[in-house]
């Protein structure tokens, strides 16, 4: 499977079972330098296990995981991220007895091999509340704080590629924008991002190109356009 640029994370033949439970089904995939992929599709697809699987959370049962031609398969999880990935999951992990700031601090890394480099203060400036906030315990925050609060530890990895795991979820529609912008201003600074995103309109604003999983493997692959020019598809995998 080509991407539209030259690879930086690429995915080939990629298998996973839970136990007997056969989840992915060879997904390949690739994002290009400086692109946002989304990982479109319905729940129970494969999208999250996807992500967790390039990350090191759970093991892959064959094929291969590389970035920047670097074999990222069988690499503990604090190594992928070494590597410059980063990872955002949908459960908002925080360190609840922590500061906001000290969690901040906790993700900061310093940037390698031509990552964007990222400060706590930049981080206050996408999200104002969380510099508000800075000195209260993080288990005290809101979901859609908490949601802040890991995207921007997250990006203080200083990720070559970032996976966002459904950031809008269960969020107010304010927040919602506010986070939608972060995603493209991210992108812009020369981060590439991998995107899990129930909200279509999101996905398909922020995104260079989509992929659609079904049965856990890749089975559309195109831009935002073309997806939204096959309501046959759409329905068939999207329920839109």
């Amino acid at each position: 499977m080509n991407s539209i640029s030259p690879n930086l994370l690429s995915i080939s033949d990629l298998h996973v079972h839970y136990g007997k439970s056969h989840v992915l089904h060879g997904v390949d995939l690739s994002i290009g330098h400086n692109e946002v992929v989304s990982l479109l599709g319905r729940n129970g697809a494969g999208r999250s296990t996807t992500m967790k699987a390039v990350m090191g959370l759970v093991p892959p049962s064959a094929g291969s995981i590389q970035l920047g031609g670097r074999e990222l398969t069988g690499l503990r999880p604090y190594r992928i991220s070494r590597a410059g990935v980063g990872f955002v999951p949908e459960e908002r992990e925080v360190f609840a007895n922590l500061s906001v700031e000290e969690n901040l601090r906790m993700g900061q890394q310093v940037a390698t091999d031509g990552a964007t480099a990222w400060t706590v203060e930049q981080m206050f400036d996408y999200f104002p509340r969380l510099r508000e906030r800075r000195n209260t315990g993080a288990g005290n925050l809101s979901g859609g704080e908490q949601q802040m609060l890991t995207l921007c530890r997250s990006l203080l990895g200083c990720p070559k590629v970032l996976m966002i795991d459904e950031p809008t979820e269960g969020l107010a529609p304010k927040i919602v924008a506010v986070v939608a912008e972060a995603i493209r201003d991210i992108h812009r600074r020369g981060v590439s991002i991998l995107l899990v995103e129930q909200k279509l309109t999101i996905a398909l604003k922020v995104s260079s190109r989509v992929c659609v999983m079904g049965h856990g493997r890749i089975v559309f692959e195109g831009t935002p356009q073309a997806l939204t020019d096959d309501p046959s598809l759409m329905k068939e995998w999207l329920a839109v």
